[in-house]
Parts: C-alpha cells; sequence; structure tokens
C-alpha cells in the first residue's frame, strides 16, 4: 500500500495550481554520502568530458548532514577513488584507528578476543573514526563547488511518472498544511522536479524507495531485508579514560543469546568518545526497549569507567539496512535507480556503509552520464547494477552474506560460524543461508513472554528517552499534519495494545509513541514533533499499520558531530 504524505493532498494542485516545474539533468533524493557522491561524480565526468550538465539534489534535513547518523568508522577506499586528494582538501577523516578490541560480555565481566583470532570484517587498520555528519557537510561543500545546486529543506514527497510508468522525477511537499490538513495562511504549493534520470539516496527504508520497491516488484526471488536499530550517544570524557583512535565492539550482556545485537566505543579526538548499540529487529520479546538495552549497556563494569565523570553531548538513532547481497532488490528501474542504504549495501559483517554508498553513487552516476551522453531518458540504467557486479563492493559482499542470517541464529552459533566462514574461510565460502522471515513479522505475542523491568536513569550514565530527544536538536513545525500515519486507527488498541502490549511504546527511541487513558479508554497518542526519522515503526510494527511518510521540510533532528 502506497501512501502519499497528507500535505500531498491531490485536490492542493487542483484548487492552486499547477506546480512550478525545474528540469535538470539528474535530480538526486538525499543529500547523504550516496546522494552527494553522485553528484560529485556526475559533475566531475561532466567536467573531463567538456559537457554541461545540470544536477540537483533534494535534502529533507535543514541543512545538508543534519539528518546523518553513523557510528562510524569509514574505510577510505571509496573517498580516496572519488576525490583522490581529500586529505589535501581537509576532509575530516583525521583519527585513524590505532587498535581493535572485540569482547563478549556476561553480565559482570566479558572475554576480549586476542587479536589474531579477529576476522578481518572486525580489524580497522587503516580506517578513521570519523562523524559522519561532518563528513556529509564536507561532500556538500565539494559538490556546491563542482556547481550542484543543493536545495536543503525541501522533501521529495512524490514520485512523478510519465504514461508509461517511467520515473520523470519527483515533486517536494507543500509548506503550510495545518494540522487538519487545510492550507493555512502561509501556504505554498510543492515544486516539480524532472529529470532525465532520478536517483534515490534516502538511506534506510526510504520513503520513496519504498514505494519503488512495492510498484516495480524489485525485490521478487530476494531475502526479505533486514534491519537494525543504532541508537548512539556522544560523550566527552575524562582524559585519564581516553584513548585517542582506540575501538571498542562487544557482543553478549544485556542481551539474551537468541536476541541479535552488540556494541561500539569509538575514540575520537578532543577527549570525545562515540558510542552506540546495535539491535536487529528481528527480536521476538515485544516487552523489549532497544533504548533501554543501550541505556544498560553502559553500567556494564567494563564500559561505565569510561564515561564516569563525562558528559553526554549528542544523541540520536537511525535504522540501519543489514540483509547484505542476500537482500539486495533490483537497483534500476525506468527513469532511476536506488543508491547507498535506500538498495541496502551496508556490510553489517564490518559495521560499515559510507564506503558502500560512496561507491554505488559513484557507479550510479557513471551510468547515468553515459546514458545521458548518448542522449537516452527514463529508462533502466542497466549498467549500474553490471558495474557493481564487477567491483571490488560486490566482492566484499559476497564473502561476508551470511553474516546476518547465522548471527540471527543466537550469539554462540552465529559467532562461530562468521567465525569459521570470516577467519578460517576468509569469505570464500560454497553455502548461501537465506533469511525467509520479515522482522515485523517476528514479534511474538506478549503471553508468551513475561515484562522486562528496566532500572531508572540515573541522570549521569543513564538517561531517559525525553532528554535524549532534546540534545538531538529535533524540532518539527507544530501546526502540520502528523508525518507517522496509520492505515487504521483501530488497530494500534485493538492489536497492538490487546495482543503485543503495545511494542511502539517500547521499540521507538524518541517517546513518540504513547498509551493513555482517555475518557477511560485506552488511546495511542502520537507525539511526532519528537521523531528522530529513524523509520524503526514503519519497520517493526506487528501489523505494518504505522507507514512513516516525510513531514514539512526541515524538520527533523539537526545532528552535530555525529
Amino acid at each position: 500500500m502506497i501512501t502519499t504524505p497528507p500535505q500531498m493532498n491531490p485536490d492542493f494542485v487542483t484548487e492552486f495550481g499547477p506546480r512550478e516545474s525545474m528540469d535538470y539533468d539528474v535530480v538526486i533524493v538525499g543529500g547523504g554520502p550516496a546522494g552527494l557522491s553522485a553528484a560529485i561524480r556526475l559533475k566531475q565526468l561532466a567536467t573531463e568530458k567538456n559537457q554541461e550538465l545540470s544536477v540537483c539534489i533534494l535534502e529533507k534535513g535543514s541543512e545538508i548532514g543534519a539528518h546523518i547518523l553513523s557510528g562510524a568508522v569509514m574505510d577510505p577506499i571509496a573517498i580516496s577513488e572519488l576525490i583522490p586528494n581529500w586529505k589535501e582538501l581537509n576532509a575530516p577523516l583525521t583519527t585513524a584507528v590505532t587498535e581493535d578490541r572485540f569482547m563478549f560480555l556476561t553480565q559482570n565481566g566479558g572475554l576480549t578476543t586476542p587479536e589474531w583470532m579477529l576476522p578481518d570484517c572486525f580489524k580497522n587498520h587503516g580506517n578513521y573514526i570519523v562523524s559522519l555528519s561532518n563528513v556529509t557537510r564536507w561532500l556538500g561543500e565539494q559538490a556546491e563547488a563542482l556547481g550542484v545546486e543543493i536545495f536543503p529543506g525541501f522533501p521529495a514527497a512524490e514520485i512523478l511518472f510519465d504514461e508509461n510508468q517511467a520515473v520523470i522525477g519527483v515533486a517536494t511537499g507543500n509548506l503550510g498544511v495545518g494540522k487538519d490538513g487545510k492550507p493555512t495562511g502561509n501556504f505554498q504549493l510543492g515544486m516539480e522536479l524532472k529529470a532525465k534520470y532520478t536517483l534515490f539516496a534516502e538511506g534506510a527504508r526510504g520513503h520513496l524507495g519504498k514505494q519503488l520497491i512495492e510498484k516495480y516488484k524489485l525485490d521478487d526471488g530476494v531475502d526479505p531485508q533486514s534491519y537494525g536499530i543504532g541508537i548512539k550517544e556522544l560523550w566527552e570524557i575524562d582524559p585519564a579514560q581516553h584513548q585517542e583512535g582506540l575501538v571498542i565492539h562487544t557482543a553478549g550482556w544485556p542481551l539474551q543469546n537468541s536476541t541479535y545485537g552488540g556494541s561500539f566505543l569509538y575514540h575520537l579526538e578532543n577527549n570525545q568518545v562515540a558510542v552506540g548499540f546495535v539491535l536487529g529487529l528481528a527480536y521476538k520479546n515485544p516487552y523489549l526497549s532497544p533504548f533501554e538495552e543501550f541505556q544498560r549497556y553502559k553500567t556494564h563494569p567494563k564500559i561505565k569507567p569510561f564515561f564516569e565523570g563525562g558528559k553526554r553531548i549528542g544523541y540520536g538513532a537511525r535504522a540501519i539496512t543489514a540483509g547484505g547481497l542476500n537482500s539486495l532488490p533490483k537497483t534500476v528501474f525506468p527513469g532511476g535507480a536506488l543508491i547507498g542504504c535506500d538498495a541496502g549495501y551496508l556490510n553489517a559483517s564490518r559495521i560499515k556503509g559510507s564506503h558502500a554508498a560512496i561507491k554505488t553513487g559513484m557507479l550510479a552516476a557513471e551510468s547515468a552520464f553515459d546514458a545521458i551522453a548518448n542522449h537516452r531518458a527514463h529508462d533502466e540504467l542497466t549498467s549500474y547494477p553490471s558495474s557493481f557486479k564487477n567491483s571490488w563492493l560486490h566482492r566484499e559482499l559476497h564473502q561476508a552474506r551470511n553474516f546476518k542470517a547465522w548471527m540471527s541464529k543466537g550469539l554462540y552459533l552465529g559467532a562461530t560460524m562468521v567465525g569459521l566462514e570470516q577467519k578460517l574461510l576468509k569469505g570464500n565460502i560454497p553455502w548461501t543461508i537465506h533469511n525467509t522471515h520479515t522482522d515485523h513479522a517476528s514479534l511474538d505475542l506478549a503471553k508468551d513472554h513475561e515484562p522486562i523491568i528496566y532500572p531508572k536513569p540515573d541522570g549521569k550514565i543513564t538517561f531517559d528517552r525525553l532528554s535524549s530527544v532534546f540534545i538531538s536538536n529535533t524540532n518539527h513545525e507544530e501546526n502540520q499534519p502528523a508525518h507517522l500515519t496509520l492505515k487504521s486507527q483501530s488497530i494500534p488498541v485493538g492489536t497492538n495494545l490487546e495482543l503485543y502490549a503495545g511494542p511502539e511504546q517500547r521499540y521507538c527511541p524518541a517517546g513518540v509513541y504513547e498509551f493513555i487513558k482517555k475518557d477511560g479508554k485506552d488511546e495511542l497518542q502520537i507525539n511526532a514533533q519528537n521523531c528522530v526519522h529513524c523509520k524503526t515503526c514503519d519497520i517493526k510494527d506487528p501489523t505494518q499499520n504505522i507507514v512513516w511518510v516525510t513531514p514539512e521540510g526541515g524538520g527533523g533532528p539537526n545532528y552535530s558531530g555525529m
């Protein structure tokens, strides 16, 4: 079911239209690493071939980088291909990894894996600890210097098709629509941006990418996509606890053996530490709260000392794709392509996706440039998936293709098989393990589990959701339709609360969903202004009743240094 944002009421076009239109050679939806790299590569090729090429990027955040959240340890392989002199241009890749640690945690202790036993996917020599939001801002500067037109605060809300059902561009959302769905005095009709080719780079579970996959059946014949929710905090810590370049990953406590997940702790420069928790959204217990598990993780005796005497300065959350090559849909369709995490190129075994986003942006750009140079438009960019299959990225993802499927079978079996495949066989394996279940279908009924009692936050090491959302600088215009839409108003109470104990109030890391009593009856209250655009609700809702659509432009988090 394709859901249109409430502010995209077609009657508005009839009443206030027609919409203004702008034409480009290539329109790119999303100003993250994939979209910006595609734009940069297109302009590089145009310069090399002495051709004119018009490229624009639509970004829903208030500025480039505002909605970018990742761990992140970055492999520089792709950015070195895109911009070989990135060091001379002062790219914010300055903290080289100096040490890797991988720990299996028990409730009160843990075991550090000797470095010689670590598979290559857990080794980070030659990589950099970065703020991906800062890297993205730098990429934005490079793109603008090449002549790319970037429009922050203008989300693409609607896909435009021609009479042959080929994509011919997108339309931005209307502005000035009130909560009641009616135009206010500040109403402004959205604009159409048309192109020979449109590239979609919205990140994991992209609103329009999801529609394209459904419309063109791009996921036929592949495994269902798997997702995780990544929750992150940025800290300033005691210099005595800081070791610039240190990378720590953990698995095990506080999660049960059957629940896939783990943590990262990355020591940046200036006594800063990025700490986060990634939890697979195929978990079964409806009482589980990813946010609370993350807070509990920080109290472990091997982890807590890092934060004592420190100060939390940032918070955010974002869903990630984890299915890898086995879940990769067809990435091209008439008139466009999916790139980066909109398609699902992240390598979950390495906990890295930015290098894949940059590379796929480049590959799609090269395909689009060649097509336009040959006077083509609105057809399939078939050379893009072909070039991917011949790339180092395909080889990397092929070697890691079983990671998520193995880890979903339990920590101990999963870790053993991943170690066998990646350490002993170097990913050169003759077998493929498939996932057959969607994440939302994995949730058990509440009657089959006991509620989890989580400790109250202390305000020093552990925190609540609302204080966390506050430091994410999240803001939405209050008088606008909720961008968290329901297919049925009765399902949240009649099904989700009745059968699953209302899991939306726990899986959301921002306190968006809460069940309240009104006139003695249960009712779901949606606090859309808290939404950090993580997309978890769109993925994990057991009835798929919640559909995330794009809000008015500029709304959402404003991440700095994340």
